[in-house]
């Protein structure tokens, strides 16, 4: 088993597995878990491999909540262990595939035209200060959005995208738009981050372009797949730890480590166990629907969010007092896949992330 490939390969849920060690050859590993990872280390670094990479895999992947989660997690967990760019370019594609799904389920039809088959996708839900996209119904049925969408990530790649808008009743929907589209204007010269640096997420604009509904007015946010795919992000942030945390074990692996050296990677071992636990546990909920009030999937979300932001910022805190200067100024890959991981994280709104947790919890009246 080639040596890169064995080291992007993130494991989950099997017993006795630890993440921080990667398997010496493929027993115990999916082949297709396998294929992954050899494909995503072929595309890492580059965009446009990436895009080909999510349109090939993208049907392939489980939707939560449908017995595969863990699968699907380990899936983006090795993803972003290999790099995390491509993690962050594949994840938004499978989440709207995964969006597409359930609103099927639902009996929410989406015409062709604006979800075909070859489609690259991205997921546009941000909001921000000052600006605001309006979706408001024409006189023939349909909608127009008008405004300004920001952290709209690979406008100018992507050929669709599912995007929020505000509806006239002052409720989100959820519309899906081909980004080719008159009206549609990427802001370009505004991405000036080293982290995640191909994945421009500028601010796109809107003028008066057709889009069509999925499903009714909050029904994105309502959904308990809202919640899971959250945690999706999470297992990216988490696979992209497990490849910062490798490295210092590879480092300690060629020398001998005096108590310090063993005491980061002790402290790194104790957190990806964190980590993983957390991921099996929350798709091992999701699967069961264990639960479903109708707070539940978002203090599940929360709850296991913040569990991995937590590790990721340990994990980069050791790597960082472990290796030193050298690897961050010499070595270009984990330069990136530091700096990538660093900013894709911060999706986690941290103090705020945490006091919504604890207004769920005393709402919800959970026991400890």
């Amino acid at each position: 088993m080639n040596a890169s490939r064995a080291t992007s390969i993130v494991s989950l849920g099997r017993p006795g597995d630890n993440p921080l060690a990667a398997p010496s050859d493929a027993r115990g590993i999916s082949p297709a878990l396998d294929d992954l990872a050899r494909a995503a280390d072929e595309a890492a670094g580059n965009v446009t491999a990436s895009l080909d990479l999510a349109r090939g895999v993208g049907d392939e992947m489980p939707t939560p909540g449908d017995g595969g989660t863990l699968a699907l997690w380990e899936a983006l967990a090795t993803l972003a262990a290999t790099d995390v760019t491509t993690a962050r370019v594949i994840e938004p594609h499978i989440d709207a595939l995964g969006i597409l799904a359930e609103a099927r389920a639902a009996g929410i039809e989406v015409p062709a035209d604006v979800a075909p088959a070859d489609a690259t996708w991205g997921v546009f839900a941000a909001e921000g200060p000052g600006v605001k996209l309006e979706a408001t119904p024409d006189a023939d049925g349909g909608w127009r959005l008008s405004g300004t969408k920001p952290w709209c990530s690979l406008a100018d790649r992507l050929s669709h995208a599912l995007v929020t808008a505000w509806l006239p009743s002052g409720e989100r929907g959820l519309f899906a738009v081909p980004l080719t589209r008159g009206g549609v204007r990427v802001q370009q010269g505004v991405w000036h981050a080293v982290g995640l640096a191909d994945v421009a997420s500028g601010p796109v604009d809107f003028d008066d372009v057709p889009a069509a509904p999925v499903g009714d007015a909050g029904w994105y946010l309502r959904r308990p797949g809202f919640a899971w795919g959250g945690i999706g992000v999470a297992a990216c942030w988490f696979g992209g730890a497990v490849g910062v945390a490798r490295a210092v074990r590879e480092a300690a692996s060629r020398r001998e480590p005096d108590q310090i050296g063993l005491m980061h990677v002790g402290r790194l071992e104790s957190a990806l166990t964190t980590g993983r636990l957390a991921l099996r546990d929350a798709a091992e909920l999701v699967d069961a629907r264990a639960g479903l009030a109708a707070s539940d999937p978002q203090l599940l979300a929360g709850r296991t969010r913040m569990i991995i932001a937590d590790v990721v910022e340990l994990v980069l805190g050791e790597a960082a007092r472990a290796l030193g200067p050298a690897p961050l100024a010499l070595d270009a890959r984990h330069a990136r896949r530091v700096a990538d991981l660093s900013l894709y994280v911060r999706q986690h709104h941290a103090e705020r992330d945490e006091a919504a947790i604890g207004k769920a919890v005393l709402a919800g009246g959970v026991d400890w």
